[in-house]
């Protein structure tokens, strides 16, 4: 691939030369880090040697450090190895909607924002809030953020599913136990529309004046849009973007997310049919659950992973949770 750029007709078609380049690209960005790895280990391999011969406890002490870094970017490397999806190189979608438990499970969908925003700009990701509703007293009704950055949908698809909190409400004068519940759903963002063909007579469109707590983003006119994809019922609005042509582009794009994943919800379907067997392409109800009272841990029910320090998850330590499904998942599990 590397030599085809170079013929001298390369550039005689733009746009298939710029897929080349986005692929060559692409492979690049596998390749190399392992490369670089591999040359971190050579180091390592000196830094040892010279470790054992100078009995310098200082230079040990450096090895062990460079030995524990390149054991967490092997383990990251090896994770990343297992994102072989269609759309997992892909930037992601995220919607986050609070569910039973009023108050509270607003403040929990807020939380849960929080945590992967943290999550995903520990890791050099880009995190903008196309759509966002506010609760009535605190947190968030709804919001839909996109994830920019390398992987980020391949990352974050497992964290499709009901999120289950546990704690003494700061909301209830009674410091009584309560449980919220809220639904997170990732998508591969779908930039391109060759990738989903969209008729515009399937389409109805509304504007509507933007909402939210008020700043330099509440549009005074109503350039907020709400899409509405009449076949299948899908509805999509975004209203954060400052002109009502930049909001009707995220919707579309949000659109086009949604009838991908439709798309593919309906192949599984129908192969799990043709295979006898019942799939339960919900994701189910308490993929994980999260408690901060009477003791602190997270504990995903789909791979049986706990972790104890729940504020350090809230915090947006995911890892432990993404590698086991990934791996599960690589495994053959559902």
């Amino acid at each position: 691939m590397q030599g085809e750029t170079q013929r001298s007709d390369f550039w005689a078609q733009p746009q298939q030369a710029q897929q080349v380049l986005q692929r060559l690209s692409h492979l690049r960005s596998k390749v190399e880090p392992w490369e670089a790895l591999k040359e971190r280990a050579r180091s390592l391999e000196d830094l040892l040697r010279l470790a054992v011969e100078e009995r310098d406890e200082s230079v040990t002490v450096e090895a062990e450090k460079e030995l524990q870094a390149l054991e967490r970017e092997l383990e990251r490397l090896e994770t990343q190895a297992l994102l072989s999806g269609e759309y997992d190189h892909h930037n992601a979608l995220l919607t986050i909607n609070s569910g039973a438990g009023g108050t509270d499970a607003q403040d929990w969908a807020e939380m849960l924002l929080r945590m992967y925003t943290r999550w995903a700009t520990e890791r050099g990701m880009e995190v903008r809030v196309l759509d966002r509703t506010e609760g009535e007293e605190a947190g968030i009704a709804s919001a839909t953020a996109e994830i920019r950055g390398d992987y980020a949908y391949g990352y974050l698809q497992g964290e499709t599913g009901i999120h289950r909190l546990v704690r003494i409400s700061p909301f209830d004068a009674n410091r009584r136990r309560h449980t919220s519940f809220a639904s997170v759903e990732v998508l591969p963002e779908i930039e391109e529309p060759k990738e989903v063909e969209i008729d515009p007579d399937d389409l109805r469109v509304e504007t509507f004046r933007s909402s939210g707590a008020g700043g330099q983003h509440v549009n005074k006119t109503d350039s907020a849009v709400r899409i509405t994809h009449l076949p299948t019922g899908i509805t999509v609005q975004c209203q954060n973007e400052r002109s009502q042509h930049q909001n009707r582009e995220v919707a579309m794009r949000i659109l086009r997310s949604k009838l991908a994943d439709l798309q593919r919800r309906e192949r599984e379907k129908q192969l799990a049919e043709l295979r006898g067997e019942h799939a339960d392409i919900s994701w189910g109800n308490q993929m994980r659950s999260y408690f901060l009272h009477p003791y602190t841990m997270v504990k995903d029910h789909r791979t049986g992973i706990e972790v104890g320090d729940a504020r350090a998850v809230l915090e947006g330590e995911l890892d432990p949770f993404i590698n086991a499904f990934l791996r599960r998942k690589a495994a053959g599990g559902n």
